[in-house]
């Protein structure tokens, strides 16, 4: 038994996913719990991809199954609250994070966050190069999942692969925590980079040289190099960069273009811009693309202004 919590496009697609098989999934909605479980259909965040049998809608988080993993499909800069707000259902429970970014207050990623609301849980956190559409219509999806307990990890590994769904393991959960965050970071960045009509080539080099970036803070945080370089390194950076069915790139984009963006959708990379700022400050890190992409996203560079801060830095070795 496997409880999904959250309903938007990515809880909904692993609870999909996951129920293709035949095991029972429970997938709890905020909202109009009731509505979809009649539909067997996530109308509003993801259209055409029908809920298999096997799947249950509910609407109260005290009706969870009493047993199993959980996956926390809610928003990085919510999950902290989330948490508190449901520690006694939660508190000795499996919970496997199932979001990316770095909470704009602590500055904590998703798998700490869960450490210090809920010391008695075992937190584990699943991510990496996925669009929610692509994994509930079966298509092909690598993920890691990052446990420090190798025995936990190894069952969570076993129990969350599904026939389109095939999952990797390591136990570097700073490195997987950090890797989905600033990925998000640089995609605002590339987004921003197209949406100006400055060209793949300079794209190129964002990705490049804000790879670097991500590296610089992970390691200095104790992460592993394979981890970066992993699926939940390099590997989500190039797709969220490269895709307009990435949130964070299409808020670039739209950065880029000077048009407004639905305020409705949760761009991660936002906070994790500013969250980073601070922290490579406190740690003496030098980040240039990721405090350009916080002044882009608060308005106080324009992308042009943004592009002249970077291209004029002295000049250094690759």
């Amino acid at each position: 038994m496997i409880t999904v919590l959250g309903a938007g496009a990515f809880g909904t697609s692993l609870a999909i996913s996951l129920a293709r098989t035949g095991q029972p999934v429970t997938l709890w909605a905020r909202q109009s719990a009731e509505a979809m479980q009649a539909a067997r259909e996530n109308t509003r965040r993801l259209p055409g991809a029908q809920l298999p049998d096997s799947a249950t809608v509910i609407g109260a988080l005290s009706d969870i199954p009493a047993d199993g993993p959980i996956l926390l499909a809610v928003p990085m800069q919510q999950l902290r609250r989330f948490l508190a707000e449901n520690s006694t259902t939660l508190a000795k429970r499996t919970l496997i994070a199932a979001c990316k970014g770095l909470d704009l207050s602590t500055h904590l990623g998703p798998v700490e966050t869960i450490r210090t609301i809920l010391p008695e849980a075992q937190p584990a956190l699943l991510t990496g190069p996925s669009f929610a559409a692509d994994i509930a219509h079966g298509l092909p999806t690598a993920l890691t999942l990052a446990c420090d307990d190798p025995a936990l990890g190894k069952a969570l590994q076993e129990a969350l692969t599904t026939p389109n769904l095939r999952i990797y393991r390591t136990s570097d959960t700073t490195g997987a925590e950090l890797g989905g965050a600033l990925k998000n970071v640089i995609a605002i960045a590339c987004g921003a980079c197209i949406g100006e009509g400055m060209g793949d080539s300079a794209r190129a080099a964002l990705m490049t040289r804000g790879f670097a970036e991500m590296q610089r803070l992970a390691l200095r945080r104790g992460a592993l190099p394979e981890t970066l370089t992993g699926l939940s390194g390099f590997g989500d950076l190039a797709l969220t960069c490269t895709s307009e069915l990435s949130r964070n790139y299409r808020f670039g984009l739209a950065l880029g273009r000077q048009e407004a963006f639905d305020s409705s959708i949760t761009v991660e990379g936002v906070a994790t811009a500013n969250a980073v700022v601070a922290w490579a400050k406190e740690l003496e890190i030098d980040m240039p693309i990721c405090s350009a992409v916080a002044a882009l996203s608060s308005g106080t560079y324009s992308v042009t202004e943004a592009l002249q801060a970077l291209l004029s830095r002295p000049l250094k070795e690759e």
